[in-house]
């Protein structure tokens, strides 16, 4: 098991917090365009509350929680897809997001024309896709899809491509939310096979709920509840901690609530 021995923070946030704004109704959000200045026409939903968190270069951090408790959105604020609604937020060094790369490719597009896009979006110039691309087809192992519109790929099949680009882009710091749920056995082994390397030289911010990839991949782990960082620390002590919760403490479904 790797461990961070770098003092460098490569992400870091201070009181983070992220709430969406929830209409009643369709008008109501022309309204808050419009009228937003005297009056909120909105309920506040908030997804994470308060969030410290410090990720040191080399680390490999596991994160657990609940369905609907903030883990992907947390995943979202840092990668830059959403923007916190409030806090600190400061990331160095270049991120490769698997939740957020196959989530943007163009479904008309072949998987090839993808590649170049995707590849162009993580920083890679035209002549360094083309040199990679080979490879990359390879490791998705599609096959004659890599010419088909990406609207006839399974789930599966864009999380073959979209870990494909972000395998060849050299980034510093790769995020991956449960995107090996929906891949088969074999690219499931591929992927944590490569995943393993990668964090023997970069920094790794994992979703899984999985705890033996946790405790294979991951040097730290996060329990998220609610929002908020229940507890961190050493992969097995969280891991355990969060299954005895598990058994112990019903599932609130107010948590899905919107507050007043």
């Amino acid at each position: 098991m790797s461990s961070s021995t770098s003092s460098e923070v490569v992400v870091r946030t201070r009181h983070l917090g992220k709430a969406y704004q929830l209409y009643a109704h369709r008008s109501d959000w022309l309204k808050q365009v419009m009228f937003g200045t005297w009056k909120t026409y909105y309920k506040p939903f908030w997804v994470l509350r308060d969030i410290d968190l410090d990720v040191y270069r080399g680390d490999s951090i596991g994160i657990l929680g609940r369905n609907g408790c903030g883990k992907s959105t947390l995943l979202q604020v840092i990668c830059g897809m959403t923007l916190p609604s409030n806090g600190e937020l400061r990331v160095t060094g270049r991120v490769a997001p698997v939740l957020a790369l196959g989530a943007t490719f163009d479904a008309e597009l072949s998987g090839r024309e993808n590649i170049m896009i995707g590849g162009a979006v993580m920083g890679l110039s035209r002549s360094e896709v083309l040199e990679k691309f080979d490879s990359m087809a390879e490791f998705a192992g599609i096959g004659d899809y890599m010419e088909q519109p990406v609207k006839h790929y399974s789930m599966g099949m864009r999380t073959r491509l979209a870990f494909a680009i972000c395998a060849h882009v050299e980034a510093e710091i790769l995020v991956v939310d449960e995107a090996l749920a929906v891949g088969d056995a074999a690219f499931q082994r591929k992927c944590l096979d490569w995943i393993d390397s990668f964090r023997r030289k970069g920094t790794l911010l994992f979703v899984s709920h999985s705890p033996a990839e946790v405790r294979r991949l991951c040097n730290r782990a996060i329990w998220i509840e609610d929002g908020r960082i229940r507890s961190q620390g050493e992969p097995s002590v969280v891991i355990r901690a969060y299954h005895r919760a598990m058994a112990m403490e019903k599932d609130d479904i107010h948590r899905f609530s919107v507050s007043e």
